[in-house]
């Protein structure tokens, strides 16, 4: 136990859960989510509007729901976790007949004072879930082909709905973060092999389908996969996103073109500059420095994660914690491979930067549900 652990043991238990809070991991999240508030100024012409205020108020919410979570037993999650992830299939159910539509996918709930995307509130409950499962399951259990179906039809069956919206993105962070779960729980690796061989036969099938009657696959994603693979044979067209962010990458440099001097955001040729863009504005004003700093933040915070993890000795809260961090990794690392060509372009916001509502609240969320871990872990006596 640390001297500030001891030091407290005399204080009421509601001001000891206070300062038993992850503190480092807040400031940290306050710092990106201060860079985002920032850039979306930046994109908006030195406006506060329309993005940059409303993502101010929807952070300050999520710092209320990541406090009030944290203050909440951790044994308590692991409880509702079942509630949690059903709940999420039955939003999922009711924006596939009654969602709302934009730019061609059925992904929202319309509230009045917001949308709400359910897929984001999936990629948590997943975790929820999963973590939950494994803290139940004996250790011996976890490689048995019967145990390890469990998991997969529990990853399986959101990932389905939410590709039928569809979104591929946010399909291919369910899976990967459900694979990664699956993986931190102690699962065997030959069964991950065998996905990597599964994997590598879909993605074949994908390509065969093309055209076909049994397309597995829309359109515009296959228009995703040609730009990905050679953005010039369409510059203006398909290929104009990422033809457009690696020009702004490239003209940042080392230090950048300086705050609100990005000519490709000003004169507006970055489309989606304000949500999963918006890393290259980042690139093309502060430059190398202010990319790599952003992204040294990042990592920051998935090692106060993993630290708080594995000084965790409950099961489900450690579980919990690196599931986050997994799921805030691939969010980050997808985007960026992205905005940069190394990836096909998918839709995953830039994580507290990109300006959305649910992917903020939502991962506000997720951080309380780490500092629930933190604040509850058990500690040993001096």
């Amino acid at each position: 136990m640390s001297y500030l652990e001891y030091s407290v043991q005399t204080v009421p238990s509601g001001f000891r859960k206070i300062l038993f809070l992850n503190w480092p991991l807040i400031l940290l999240l306050c710092a990106v989510a201060g860079i985002g508030f920032l850039m979306l100024y930046s994109v908006a012409g030195g406006s506060l509007s329309p993005w940059a205020e409303p993502q101010m108020k929807r952070f300050a919410f999520g710092l209320f729901l990541m406090f009030s979570i944290g203050m909440v037993p951790i044994w308590f999650w692991r409880n509702v976790a079942g509630l949690a992830y059903g709940v999420s299939l039955l939003l999922l159910l009711f924006v596939k007949y009654f969602g709302v539509t934009g730019m061609g996918a059925q992904r929202w709930i319309d509230l009045g004072f917001m949308r709400l995307q359910p897929s984001e509130l999936t990629k948590i409950t997943l975790v929820m879930l999963l973590a939950a499962y494994y803290d139940w399951l004996s250790v011996e259990k976890t490689s048995r082909p019967v145990w390890v179906a469990i998991p997969l039809a529990i990853i399986f069956l959101p990932t389905l709905l939410v590709l039928s919206q569809p979104d591929l993105g946010t399909s291919i962070l369910l899976t990967a973060g459900g694979g990664l779960m699956m993986f931190l729980a102690g699962v065997h690796w030959l069964y991950f092999a065998v996905v990597i061989i599964l994997g590598a036969v879909t993605i074949y099938g994908i390509f065969a389908s093309r055209g076909t009657d049994w397309q597995l696959l829309k359109d515009y994603q296959y228009r995703r996969i040609d730009t990905f693979i050679d953005p010039a044979n369409d510059p203006l067209g398909a290929g104009y996103h990422i033809t457009q962010s690696k020009i702004a990458l490239g003209s940042g440099g080392w230090s950048g073109r300086g705050y609100m001097q990005g000519t490709q955001s000003r004169l507006n040729f970055l489309p989606e500059k304000h949500t999963d863009f918006i890393f290259t504005t980042l690139a093309e004003e502060f430059g190398f420095v202010g990319a790599f700093s952003l992204l040294a933040l990042y990592g920051l915070i998935l090692f106060f994660c993993i630290t708080s993890a594995l000084k965790n000795r409950d099961r489900f809260g450690s579980l919990v914690t690196l599931g986050v961090a997994a799921t805030f990794f691939l969010f980050f690392a997808i985007n960026m491979s992205m905005v940069m060509g190394l990836a096909p372009v998918v839709g995953v916001p830039l994580p507290l930067v990109s300006w959305g509502g649910s992917a903020m609240l939502v991962l506000m969320v997720a951080f309380g549900l780490v500092q629930s871990a933190h604040v509850h872990r058990p500690r040993g006596k001096r």
